[in-house]
């Protein structure tokens, strides 16, 4: 019986040739990400900026929003947030933080539930506290910051320096991408998206190691190879495991978006995006990468070096 194949054997795809059109590309989805991020930042959840988070679902089928923000606007809370979500008849209701403590936000509450009891059913009800908010964004704020460095050290510990810059180019390229799809996108951020993030920070990390791996066992058994035919081949040799990983990841993802419900559809959209972006960057930013990070073959070393490189040999064989 003939195992499943998504890439043939004995592919040879030129990879590192299309660097001319990765790395321009990729540089300029980075700028424009820290642009739109410095000019209109995160879209921030209930999370990071505290107050009450109502989720209704319309009883017939069909919500009336206009009636829905009219009716809220009306509560005495400050102004009301309200859109469409998921399916047909879902509405979100975002209350601000109010003074007063958690009875004022109580009270918002219950005038949802004296207003839309009747034609709505409650699907969630959450209230965060300004304190609670803060502690959350200092909190979060550093388990990124901390996993990003540990990451990076790990990185810089377990390879080469040559192989180091290029799994933390890769890694920051990610990180990057995906700060841009919450700004464009305008998802919100909370502490589920944060966990998005250190998962694809992981993925990513795995992706890359395994393909720098590939390069350093062929680097020695293929000594005279030219570097760019050595990347190819390091690439080419892992495609099949790569494509295996991305497929299982990307359809196990979509089957989380489509029916596991809106409580974790945010973080399955995030992790889509990010696992193609990490499969995109292992192959087209990474490898590459070596190519100017210092990587030689015995066929790189430029002619004038070869009678130092001999004597050297000599003398290590004499000693």
């Amino acid at each position: 019986m003939r195992l499943l194949r998504i890439v043939p054997d004995g592919t040879r795809f030129g990879f590192v040739r299309f660097r001319r059109f990765s790395f321009p590309f990729s540089a300029a989805l980075s700028v424009a990400t820290v642009i739109m991020f410095l000019q209109f930042g995160l879209h921030f959840g209930i999370d990071f900026t505290g107050g009450t988070l109502i989720e209704l679902q319309a009883k017939s089928g069909k919500a009336d929003v206009g009636a829905i923000r009219t009716a809220a606007n009306a509560f005495g809370v400050g102004e009301v947030q309200v859109q469409e979500f998921g399916n047909a008849g879902g509405v979100s209701l975002r209350f601000p933080v109010v003074p007063g403590g958690d009875k004022a936000q109580g009270a918002g509450v219950q005038k949802a539930h004296e207003a839309f009891d009747k034609d709505y059913e409650f699907r969630r009800v959450e209230t965060v506290g300004p304190r609670v908010s803060g502690e959350l964004v200092q909190s979060g704020t550093l388990g990124v910051v901390l996993s990003i460095i540990a990451v990076l050290t790990y990185l810089w510990l377990r390879f080469e320096h040559q192989f180091a810059f290029g799994a933390i180019i890769g890694t920051m390229h990610d990180i990057v991408l995906t700060i841009g799809f919450f700004v464009i996108t305008r998802t919100e951020f909370n502490m589920t998206s944060i966990a998005a993030i250190l998962t694809i920070v992981g993925y990513s990390l795995n992706e890359t190691v395994v393909v720098f791996d590939r390069t350093r066992e062929l680097l020695r058994r293929y000594k005279t190879m030219p570097v760019r035919e050595l990347l190819d081949l390091s690439v080419n040799t892992t495609l099949s495991r790569t494509a295996m990983t991305a497929t299982s990841a990307f359809l196990s993802l979509l089957a989380l978006v489509l029916f596991g419900g809106s409580a974790i559809e945010g973080f399955a959209i995030v992790m889509l995006f990010g696992v193609v972006v990490c499969t995109y960057s292992a192959m087209f930013i990474s490898s590459p990468a070596l190519m100017y990070l210092g990587i030689r073959t015995e066929s790189s070393v430029p002619a004038e070096a070869e009678p130092e490189k001999k004597a050297n040999a000599k003398a290590k064989a004499a000693a």
